[in-house]
Parts: structure tokens; C-alpha cells; sequence
């Protein structure tokens, strides 16, 4: 009977049938018992951590609970499997199959606990999550079927599987090796771009549209080695690449302007500094904070928490109003009428005391309150104050000072007058 380390010396699929042939039932029996009782008591053991480390955490803390979620399961049944081989030992039982179980859960912790961090590194989303399992699973096998010794066999039945295309020869595992080393530098491209983005944000004498410019580039230009490194190891040539930048450019003549045209817009407005995170703009009909630049569109947020996304060719090629480009103080004017036999100067007065009583309302500038005309139906007064922070919106400023001023007014008995029209009957009509 082959033992574990006979196992792993396999290399070949017909060593593997040989194998198989000279296993008995009743040497499998104990073993494959083992086996469910440790995925059984693993599977309860990894429902319970998880019910109880279910709440929601943040920072450390998070990380924490979430790494154990995906260790229990393997070390948990790798500590049964590690208590079950001296115990058949001690019958008497060959256990080669729990010897093969051990490097397999064993690589398996570590696999899920690689794949985890390297996902945190990312920015998180649904097909981020998703895929975490996936490419787990994916390594794993490969990982199990290395551990097996059947690894080479299957390289070389797919590298047997080829078409030719002139003088290039084109396998089923080099289109594989393309598709991994492809998908595993772009992860470790992003993540380490996610790793400088975050970096840079917390950097004390770097501005926000730097910061982002910055990320940007680094992310760009970590992508293109990556796809560059993987063309190379997979040894396609890369002059080749002259015909795909020709077809590259025939598709931007085609149907991509628009794609092009946002993507080097959002990098004109990230190193011109013309927008940046926190910039409270006015766009056509949309008005809000600038949350984020990214290379397609910038998102804007309103007062009424709803994200706007624009194309950032929009914000080159149309007037931008951009409250805080250059000082983030902005001035509000806020008219009030008063009637002609009322003490203007007094009302004046009080309209100036109550803009400087406002929270909100900046000492310098100061507040100033004009007379701006003479009406039909009464003298009109502007109230003009000047705020810091036009992110918080303008409305609320607005509502408090003229609920004050009706209030005051009332106090002090100053009309506010409303349009009228009085009517002179000069005779009345004859019978």
C-alpha cells in the first residue's frame, strides 16, 4: 500500500491508476470516516464563529473577525484530521489519505487568508467579493493538484492541445498561463495602487487634486506594466502590439471619442486644479460638493444626499461655476421690502443685527444691509452676508435670517407691504 510520501511522488496519470487498483474498501473506510466527521465538526464550528462574529466592527477589529471566519473551517478540520491519524495508527489503520489532507488544509488556510488581504487592499465592491472565492478555489486546486504530483501530467495534455495561426503556435495553456498571470498582475496592480491612493490622501502638504492626480498616474502607469510584464512571460512578441495600437486607433475614430475624450478631461481637470474634491460647483441646473474624481466622470453630491455623476468632458467643454476655486467665502443677498411710512434706518438696523447674529455668518467680511430702490408699493432693502462654508448649502442661511426678520419686524411694528392697487371712483354713474 502506497503511503502518503508515495503519493506525492506520483507523475503521471498511469502511476495514479496503478495506485488507485491496489487500495482496498476496508482501508478507506476509517479514513474517509475521519474525513466527514472533521468536515462536520469544522462546518458546525465555522456556522458558530460566524453567528457570533456577525455584528458590525470596523478597522482592526474587522479584519480580525473576518480572517478567523475563513480559517475556521480548515483549521478546524485540520486539527480532527491531526488527531485522527495517531489514533488510527494505533489500530492499526493506514491513514495515508488524512497525510495527503494535512498540506492541503494547511495550504488552504493560507490561501484564503492571501486572498482576503490582498482583497482589502482593493476597493471594495460586489464583483471584488464574489471573486474572492473564486480565485481561492482556483489556487487551491492547483496548489492540491501540484501536492498530488498530477500538476505536470495536466500541463502537458493542455500544452498538447494547440492551433497554429502562421508561424504562431497557440495553446490551450499558454492562453490559460495568459488569462492567470494576466488576472494575478492587474490584482496586484490595483491593489497596489489602492495601497498609494490611500497613501497619498492622508499626506498633510499634498492637495486633494493632487493626491488624486497623482493616484491616477501610478494606477495607469502599474496596469500597463503589468499587461506589458505578462505578454513578455508568456513570450508574445511585443512589436505585435503596433497592429493592435492601429486597431485601437481606428476604434477611437469609430465609436470610442467620447470614452477618450472623458478620460484625458478627467486628467486635464485633475492636474489644471480648476475642480477638486471638496469644490462646491454649479453645473446647468445641478448644484453640490465635489466627492470624487475618477477617470471617466466626476461625482457630485446635493443637499438632498443624491450622487450626480458627469462626464468630465461636460465640465471642460460647458461653464462650470465652481463657488470655491479660488476663496471658499460666498456672498448671499437677501431682499426684504418695507413700507414707506416705516423707520427704514431702524429696519435697516435690525436686519444688519440679526445677519451678524447668525452662526453660520462670517464676521470679515462683514455683513452690510443696502437700500436698493424705491418701489411701487414699498422701499426695498437687501441684506447682504457672507458664508465659509457653501457646501453646507445656502437655504437654511436664507430661511433663519428672513424668519427672523418677520419676527423682529412684527416686534417692533415695521410693515413688510405686499402688492396693492387702490381704486378712485370719481362720480358714480347717473340712474
Amino acid at each position: 500500500m502506497l503511503i502518503a510520501r508515495e503519493w506525492l511522488m506520483v507523475e503521471n496519470w498511469q502511476d495514479w491508476l496503478v495506485a488507485l487498483q491496489e487500495i482496498r474498501v476496508s482501508d478507506v473506510i476509517p479514513q474517509v470516516a475521519v474525513l466527514l466527521f472533521a468536515g462536520l465538526a469544522a462546518f458546525f464550528l465555522n456556522r458558530y464563529i460566524a453567528r457570533h462574529t456577525a455584528g458590525d466592527t470596523q478597522g482592526v477589529r474587522h479584519i480580525t473577525q473576518r480572517t478567523i471566519q475563513r480559517l475556521a473551517f480548515p483549521l478546524s478540520m485540520l486539527l480532527v484530521v491531526l488527531l485522527g491519524r495517531p489514533l488510527l495508527a494505533a489500530l492499526d489503520q493506514p491513514h495515508w489519505a488524512l497525510d495527503l489532507a494535512v498540506p492541503l488544509l494547511i495550504s488552504s488556510a493560507l490561501i484564503r487568508t492571501l486572498v482576503y488581504m490582498l482583497r482589502k487592499g482593493m476597493r471594495s465592491g460586489p464583483l471584488v467579493k464574489a471573486s474572492e472565492n473564486f480565485i481561492s478555489t482556483f489556487i487551491w486546486l492547483v496548489v492540491g493538484l501540484y501536492l498530488l504530483g498530477l500538476l505536470p501530467g495536466l500541463l502537458a495534455a493542455m500544452d498538447s492541445l494547440a492551433i497554429s495561426v502562421g508561424e504562431l503556435r497557440i495553446t490551450l495553456l499558454a492562453v490559460i498561463k495568459l488569462l492567470v498571470l494576466l488576472g494575478l498582475l492587474l490584482v496586484v496592480a490595483i491593489w497596489l495602487s489602492g495601497m498609494i491612493d490611500r497613501r497619498l490622501s492622508k499626506l498633510p502638504y499634498l492637495s486633494a487634486g493632487a493626491a488624486v492626480g497623482l493616484a491616477k498616474v501610478s494606477k495607469l502607469v502599474l496596469i500597463t506594466v503589468a499587461a506589458l510584464s505578462v505578454l513578455n512571460l508568456v513570450g508574445i512578441d511585443l512589436t505585435t502590439l503596433a497592429v493592435f495600437g492601429g486597431a485601437l486607433g481606428v476604434g477611437l475614430g469609430f465609436g470610442l471619442q467620447r470614452i477618450a475624450s472623458n478620460f484625458i478631461s478627467g486628467f486635464i481637470l485633475v492636474f489644471d486644479r480648476s475642480i477638486r474634491p471638496g469644490d462646491v460647483i454649479s453645473i446647468g441646473e445641478k448644484f453640490g460638493w465635489v466627492v470624487a474624481l475618477h477617470a471617466r466622470y466626476l461625482v457630485v453630491r446635493n443637499r438632498d444626499g443624491v450622487d450626480t455623476l458627469i462626464p468630465n468632458e461636460n465640465l471642460i467643454t460647458t461653464e462650470v461655476i465652481n463657488w470655491s476655486y479660488s476663496d471658499p467665502n460666498v456672498r448671499l443677498k437677501i431682499p426684504v421690502s418695507v413700507s414707506y411710512s416705516d423707520d427704514v434706518e431702524r429696519a435697516m438696523a435690525i436686519m444688519l443685527e440679526i445677519a451678524q447674529e447668525h452662526p453660520r455668518v462670517i464676521s470679515e467680511p462683514e455683513p452690510a444691509c443696502r437700500l436698493t430702490n424705491f418701489g411701487d408699493h414699498g422701499i426695498h432693502l437687501e441684506v447682504r452676508v457672507w458664508v465659509a462654508d457653501p457646501e453646507a448649502g445656502f437655504g437654511s442661511v436664507r430661511s433663519d435670517i428672513s424668519l427672523e426678520i418677520w419676527r423682529r419686524f412684527k416686534q417692533e411694528g415695521i410693515t413688510i407691504p405686499f402688492p396693492q392697487q387702490d381704486v378712485y371712483i370719481k362720480e358714480m354713474p347717473a340712474k
